[in-house]
């Protein structure tokens, strides 16, 4: 029997705000994925975007975190500030992975973590669709992960970009499903 686990991706104090008004219905939308995978005893895993202080991981050739180093305070990327912190509260038996660039196995012990636990199914869902999210089931479908993305769970500054990676490019790779259906479906394999 396969084992599942879900991965939150990016859905952090610092980077839920980039979706502005849309920030509330969005966080409430993972929220009912998380609580389904809680109920249905699935692994939850928050994977968030965090660096050591100074940010001696990035190469200033990145143009795509070029911006990371002008983040201060509370917008800082480093260690444990606000900003890196899951804006869902994981229970004390789930795991917070932190990487290091766009996909979630980039710079993380992720891939341990899930071998340990015999893990062989990743249900996906973060901010953005066009980078963690698309990063991620890239990899992991090459490295074999039976995978399915939680459409409504996903988020994208651009609205086209997330509609064609959802209903053309995603779909060749993993079962494209909303929460309502994916709910559903673990309640039947209950």
């Amino acid at each position: 029997m396969s084992k599942t686990a879900l991965l939150v991706m990016d859905v952090q104090k610092g980077i839920v705000g980039n979706l502005g008004e849309r920030a509330d219905a969005y966080v409430e939308k993972v929220n009912r994925a998380v609580v389904a995978a809680r109920q249905a005893n699935l692994s939850v895993m928050f994977i968030v975007v965090r660096f050591r202080n100074g940010y001696p991981e990035l190469n200033p050739a990145n143009k795509f975190f070029s911006f990371v180093k002008e983040r201060i305070g509370e917008n800082s990327l480093e260690n444990d500030s606000p900003a890196t912190q899951p804006i869902i509260e994981p229970l004390d038996n789930e795991q917070v992975i932190a990487k290091k660039r766009v996909s979630a196995f980039a710079g993380s012990d992720l891939e341990m973590i899930l071998n340990a636990q015999g893990i062989t199914d990743l249900v996906l869902c973060g901010i953005s669709t066009s980078g963690v999210v698309l990063s991620t089931l890239r990899y992991a479908s090459d490295k074999d992960y039976k995978l399915t993305v939680l459409s409504d769970a996903c988020a994208d500054n651009d609205e086209e970009v997330n509609r064609i990676l959802l209903e053309k490019v995603f779909p060749r790779q993993a079962d494209v499903i909303s929460i309502e259906d994916w709910q559903n479906s673990l309640k039947q394999a209950n």
